[in-house]
């Protein structure tokens, strides 16, 4: 009976310092969060998108995010897939207006457009081609805004080939366009929106990370008669 006893013992005690061992190795747990599905890059995120999960404390990654709350005005940065751990350098804030600056958005054909380039925070030329017959002026073609902020890019959309688009015709024409929303100023947006309108066509120019994107005046309108 005793040595029933002591072996009981020490079976309880080799059970507790086996314990106490990976206790001390893996630390107290705490919380986390991964996806419950593939989320596209720049789309907006929300707590319903995430499950929460436990782990060591000392395995969780220092950028781990630990509260749903940080995700209030922020999109992703790069395609995310299920079961990611969400982590702070996959997301960052929403572009937003600052003083002065208004929204708008036009339609922008996919084809002559960036597309699929476009993205949320990105910088733009906006070029606008003008075929001069309702003016009986020679086509030309002007940047009419340098350096515009991308805030938002939609979905793509099939345009209406019947569609009234101004008193222009060339710009009743079928395809695919994206709505792609800008920060502009007041008069900035004046000229989206006055080119959207007359223009044969708007083109985007997309400028490079950390690119100049200023524009000399003397470049800023092109004819073929002046390209000598």
């Amino acid at each position: 009976m005793l040595l029933s006893v002591l072996c009981a013992v020490g079976a309880f005690v080799g059970v507790f310092s086996v314990l106490h061992d990976v206790e001390s190795k893996v630390g107290p747990e705490t919380t986390a969060y991964r996806l419950k599905a593939d989320v596209p890059a720049y789309k907006a995120l929300d707590a319903a998108q995430f499950e929460r999960i436990s782990m060591p404390e000392r395995w969780l990654p220092a950028t781990a995010v630990t509260d749903l709350a940080e995700l209030h005005g922020k999109i992703t940065v790069t395609p995310l897939r299920k079961g990611s751990l969400l982590q702070e350098d996959m997301i960052v804030s929403r572009p937003a207006l600052r003083p002065g600056q208004q929204e708008i958005a036009i339609m922008i054909d996919a084809a002559t457009g960036v597309a699929g380039k476009i993205n949320p925070a990105d910088k733009v030329n906006i070029y606008a081609t003008f075929d001069g017959k309702e003016q009986g002026t020679k086509p030309e073609s002007k940047v009419i805004v340098s350096g515009a902020q991308v805030l938002a890019v939609g979905k793509l959309t099939a345009l209406d080939p019947n569609a009234d688009r101004g008193s222009n015709p060339t710009t009743r024409r079928a395809g695919e366009a994206v709505p792609i929303t800008f920060a502009l100023d007041t008069k900035d947006a004046q000229r989206v929106a006055y080119a959207e309108s007359f223009a044969s066509h708007v083109r985007l120019a997309l400028v490079a990370p950390g690119g100049d994107d200023t524009i000399s005046p003397a470049d800023r309108t092109y004819t073929l008669d002046g390209d000598k």
